[in-house]
């Protein structure tokens, strides 16, 4: 049985470097090994992880092939190259979750969406980058990792138009 009531208040939010717009990303353990950047996304209808992150990880060989077409995925169509079933840790409440892996280069290493954040029945919330969930010992907060989501979606430089014609 769950315990606690998720909610949130403004000493969550203490330590946030203002303005407060960022995505939430966190770090979890995935098959003992912490994978930095994972985006929280309530939007997405599955779980991603790219398929270097598995090759890291050295868990090539429980690829299941199953290739899907993820739509509106980075604004296009993007096939997938397998799914994975991994050993996912947060905040020390472990689960088997599926993933869908794909080969295309994007700016977080996995990204949790509905089913996951529905499979420990969690709360997110960007305006306090936290992510909230009841376990039977009690409510688990996990934090953001706010430097790394300023630093994911930030312009690197802008190069003038007139450089680039010359």
């Amino acid at each position: 049985m769950q315990k606690g009531t998720v909610s949130f208040n403004d000493e969550d939010a203490e330590g946030i470097v203002q303005p407060r717009n960022d995505a939430l990303v966190i770090s979890v353990l995935i098959n003992k090994s912490r994978i930095k950047r994972v985006l929280i996304n309530p939007g997405s209808l599955t779980n991603i992880i790219r398929s270097r992150v598995v090759e890291q990880l050295g868990l090539q060989d429980q690829i299941v092939l199953a290739v899907r077409v993820l739509n509106r995925f980075n604004m296009v169509c993007e096939t997938t190259k397998g799914e994975i079933t991994l050993l996912v840790n947060t905040a020390g409440t472990v689960h088997d979750i599926k993933f869908y892996m794909i080969e295309e280069d994007m700016r977080y290493n996995a990204l949790f969406g509905r089913p996951r954040i529905h499979d420990i029945r969690a709360v997110p919330s960007t305006l306090h980058q936290a992510l909230k969930f009841s376990t039977p010992s009690g409510i688990k907060t996990f934090y953001r990792e706010q430097p790394a989501a300023k630093e994911m979606f930030m312009v690197d430089e802008v190069v003038p138009i007139s450089a680039l014609q010359h």
